[in-house]
């Protein structure tokens, strides 16, 4: 667990989740979007928001 305490490992799973959130948020508002250059920038901070949530993931691995 890379050394973490729990409370630091709670709040990492909290960041986690926000970015999960966010991520879901995004791709809600990128399908609802007509706007094809703004749906674009919705999807593409959607997608960069998953890769965030999958970065911080690996440090509780």
């Amino acid at each position: 667990m890379n050394n973490l305490t729990e409370l630091e490992v709670e709040h990492l799973r909290h960041i986690i989740g926000g970015h999960g959130t966010v991520a879901t948020k995004l791709d809600n508002y990128a399908q609802s979007c007509t706007d094809p250059e703004f749906k674009t920038i919705l999807q593409r901070d959607a997608q960069a928001a998953r890769q965030a949530k999958q970065q911080l993931m690996s440090f509780l691995g």
